[in-house]
């Protein structure tokens, strides 16, 4: 596990899993929230993995691998990509922007392991390298508007919900300094709740299929093949049928119990006992919007039902349509 050395900053609390390493927050999670918001500050995300494959065609061969057309993604421009199973079941995301010379991905803390594994074991005759350069470097988090100038050289991904640094290592407390202040991962994660945003191992679990959290609108081009699991992409796309559906949950506000990962969902008018129908993948206290929480639900599960996260009731919000 990587430790932040921006644990060190006053107020830093830290993190519990999946995001161990760096803070959760600084003593102010809704003012942290809030300057976000508005475009001022840094996330510290140095905990997650950084992959990079360089060579004259890493990007044709990437192409083969991810669920993205990646094979002509100009310098600068961000993607997301997957990687799935040969049944269509998610394993990887990745986060990707080339820089003319080098792809870049951040991926979920300890990930980039296995990834790196299932891409040498790839490679063939490509003219590829791949490494694991999370030692070297570590990702942080400018929101959108933020006015702060990354180093010169860094690899950067724009994105509508802000720009993803890769900062070499060392140089990750002075970046601090120079663009404080710090925003825990709390913060960041309220708003990727918000924003209605899957990440790896919390929206997910091993049978998890792209089309039930909303990965087919960022991470998946149904244009491309050839890559493992697609036959299942096609067909689950085409009939339109997930067995599964994302929903955005805004929670009962009186009550003080913030539903945790994995906590059953049930429909409100079966009760506190009635049959579990989901679970909560995300859950947070949004400084604005109150508790709010992603769950996985059954397809069938009525869109104008009211729901119940473990025992705090929640109307449901469109994620994936049904």
């Amino acid at each position: 596990m990587t430790i932040s050395p921006l644990l060190s900053l006053p107020g830093a609390v830290p993190a519990e899993a999946p995001d161990e390493g760096v803070a959760a927050h600084y003593g102010d999670l809704f003012r942290e929230q809030r300057a976000l918001a508005q475009g001022t500050g840094f996330v510290d995300l140095s905990h997650r993995g950084v992959v990079t494959v360089t060579g004259p065609d890493r990007l044709s061969w990437l192409h083969l691998l991810l669920t993205q057309y990646v094979s002509e993604l100009p310098p600068g421009q961000a993607t997301e990509a997957l990687v799935l199973s040969a049944h269509g079941h998610v394993e990887h995301a990745l986060y990707l922007v080339d820089d003319g010379t080098t792809t870049w991905a951040h991926v979920e803390p300890g990930t980039q392991g296995e990834l790196l594994a299932y891409l040498e074991s790839m490679k063939f005759f490509y003219r590829v390298e791949t490494a694991d350069a999370t030692d070297a470097y570590a990702v942080v988090h400018l929101p959108a508007g933020s006015i702060a100038e990354p180093g010169e050289g860094w690899a950067v991904r724009e994105t509508p919900y802000g720009r993803d640094v890769f900062v070499p290592r060392a140089e990750l407390e002075s970046f601090a300094r120079d663009h404080g202040p710090a925003i825990g991962v709390l913060a960041l994660e309220a708003l990727r709740i918000e924003a209605h945003r899957p990440r790896l191992g919390l929206e997910t679990d091993h049978r998890t299929i792209p089309h039930e959290v909303g990965w087919l609108d960022s991470a998946v081009h149904l244009a491309k093949g050839c890559y493992r699991g697609q036959e299942t992409v096609a067909r689950v796309h085409n009939l339109g049928r997930p067995p599964r559906r994302l929903v955005f949950l805004h929670l009962d506000g009186s009550e003080v119990k913030l539903p945790g990962h994995g906590a059953p969902v049930r429909l409100s008018s079966d009760g506190p006992d009635g049959r579990q129908v989901g679970f909560v993948t995300s859950s947070a206290r949004h400084h604005e919007l109150g508790p709010i929480a992603l769950a996985l639900v059954k397809r069938n599960v009525p869109a104008d039902a009211v729901l119940l996260a473990d025992t705090v009731p929640g109307t449901q919000e469109t994620v994936v349509e049904p």
